[in-house]
């Protein structure tokens, strides 16, 4: 136990006590001490979680010039009397954190206005943040975590202007975050996580550029989505948003945030792609970007991220293509891309499956480009040309079948011949030339009249002149003026040679046969 008899060292100003193993209750005799100015009884087994553990606190309040009062860590009990409003006006630190004490935090506490430091973090304190700590001017860290505190938070909290530290995390707190942090233009950690706060991140607070150590918003019912003055915490170090209902995509302003080494923005709505901005953060270690609806594909800048990263979380999005296998993804120990089931291809550790089409690589896009101009190009000569094929075939068909060559000829008999000229009449002679005599005929299985040109083979060269005519008539161009039909090669009914061709017979027929033979 301390011992009573501390108390008759009358001018005593310092007591220090800490991290013994004193118990029982502390002395209110100490309150005897009118010069203490540092008391600190804290880490030791004081108390017994008792209602009246705190009666020492009243008599304190004749310590005129007390600075510091120490008396966290230990078993202390009760309610918090009012009567700690009535310490001296000279107090600038005071700790009772990691106790038992319950009640609420007086109204009167504000009159302690040379508080530069509060800690009252894991007692059984209930009720709302008192407005009038916005009276305490020269306050620069205030931890009121891990306690019962309900309502809203105060305006007031703005006029700390010296604040470099703020908690708040692990309470029941209500309502929206003031805007008014924003005027705390000295503040470096914001820790206000795991309480019922509502509405959307303040623009004033989010832009804080003062923050360096931690701005820590989680586990609350925040919405909206994350401004994009975020690129103000250029020299942050911690920046948890995670487990709110945010929503939109994240800012690609976040890239500016270039100290930041832990960034947690998990169990949110986000949506969109993952903003490539987020491979300027150079000196992350830890990314966690775990159950949003992020959508796309991977982008490629984030295998640029340090090769010192320990974290990146992308599971349980909707992403999709292809895994980097370059930079931080070549560590399968620090990647987590599980629940995102249209992801592929990546490090075998990931045990994703290979994607059904590789990438083109870099290098080859010139000459996809160089394709996708001379393909058409060579379909389109292609098809000129072969329409020109078609065009000649047809072209060369349309002569053919006009022009039929001799070998496309039937032949016919001399019977037949010597019948349709009713025996080679000489009234049925047309004319006569070098070589033979033309006859006009009638051919009755065809009903057609025609000119029989019949070949003297007494005349020397005419067999010979047969044989040339025929191969003539075969690649003649003005067929129009005396057209084939047919010819005959035989003999005649006494066993003579007979040649003779016949010939399309129409009106103006003679005068053009004779002319031609």
């Amino acid at each position: 136990m301390i011992p009573a008899s501390l108390s008759t060292i009358s001018r005593l100003q310092i007591l220090e006590i800490y991290g013994n193993n004193f118990a029982g209750q502390v002395p209110y005799s100490l309150g005897n001490l009118q010069d203490l100015s540092w008391l600190n009884i804290g880490n030791n087994n004081l108390g017994s979680n008792s209602a009246h553990d705190l009666d020492f606190l009243p008599p304190l309040a004749n310590c005129s010039k007390l600075g510091v009062l120490h008396f966290a860590l230990n078993n202390l009990g009760g309610v918090l009397p009012n009567a700690v409003a009535n310490l001296s006006t000279q107090l600038c630190r005071l700790y009772i954190s990691i106790n038992s004490i319950s009640g609420n935090i007086p109204e009167g506490i504000g009159n302690l206005i040379s508080l530069s430091l509060l800690d009252m973090q894991k007692n059984l304190l209930t009720g709302t943040v008192p407005a009038s700590l916005g009276k305490m001017q020269d306050m620069q860290a205030m931890s009121l975590s891990e306690n019962g505190l309900s309502g809203h938070l105060p305006s007031s909290i703005g006029n700390l202007t010296k604040l470099n530290q703020l908690f708040l995390d692990q309470n029941q707190l209500e309502g929206s975050i003031p805007a008014s942090i924003g005027n705390c233009q000295n503040l470096q950690l914001l820790y206000i996580a795991q309480n019922k706060l509502s509405g959307a991140i303040p623009e004033q607070v989010i832009s804080l550029s003062s923050i360096t150590q931690l701005l820590n918003l989680s586990w609350n019912s925040l919405t909206g989505s994350l401004p994009g003055e975020v690129d103000k915490l250029q020299n942050i170090n911690t920046l948890d948003l995670s487990e709110n209902n945010l929503s939109g995509e994240i800012p690609t302003t976040i890239g500016d945030c270039s100290s930041l080494e832990y960034l947690y923005l998990q169990g949110y709505s986000f949506q969109g792609n993952l903003p490539s901005s987020l491979a300027s953060l150079k000196g992350v270690l830890h990314l966690d970007l775990s159950r949003n609806h992020f959508s796309g594909e991977i982008p490629k800048e984030l295998s640029k991220l340090p090769s010192s990263v320990l974290y990146v979380n992308i599971s349980y999005n909707n992403l999709v293509g292809e895994v980097p296998v370059e930079g931080v993804f070549k560590n399968a120990s620090a990647i987590l891309v599980t629940g995102n089931c249209l992801l592929c291809g990546g490090v075998y550790e990931l045990s994703l499956p290979a994607c059904p089409v590789k990438h083109m690589k870099r290098g080859k896009h010139h000459l996809l480009k160089l394709t996708i101009i001379l393909v058409p190009v060579a379909l389109f000569l292609l098809l000129f040309l072969c329409f020109l094929a078609i065009f000649w075939l047809r072209k060369k068909k349309k002569s053919s079948a006009s022009h039929p060559t001799i070998e496309q000829l039937s032949k016919v008999s001399y019977g037949r011949l010597h019948r349709a000229t009713d025996g080679f009449s000489p009234n049925n002679l047309v004319g006569s030339g070098s070589f033979g005599s033309v006859y006009k005929g009638y051919l009755t299985q065809e009903e057609r009249q025609v000119a029989v040109k019949v070949l003297n083979l007494q005349k020397k060269g005419a067999s010979k002149s047969f044989i040339a005519e025929c191969k003539a008539l075969r690649n003649i161009r003005y067929w129009n003026l005396v057209k084939i039909l047919t010819c005959c090669s035989n003999t005649d009914y006494i066993g003579n040679d007979f040649k003779a061709l016949v010939l399309d017979f129409h009106g103006k027929w003679k005068r053009r046969a004779v002319a031609s033979f």
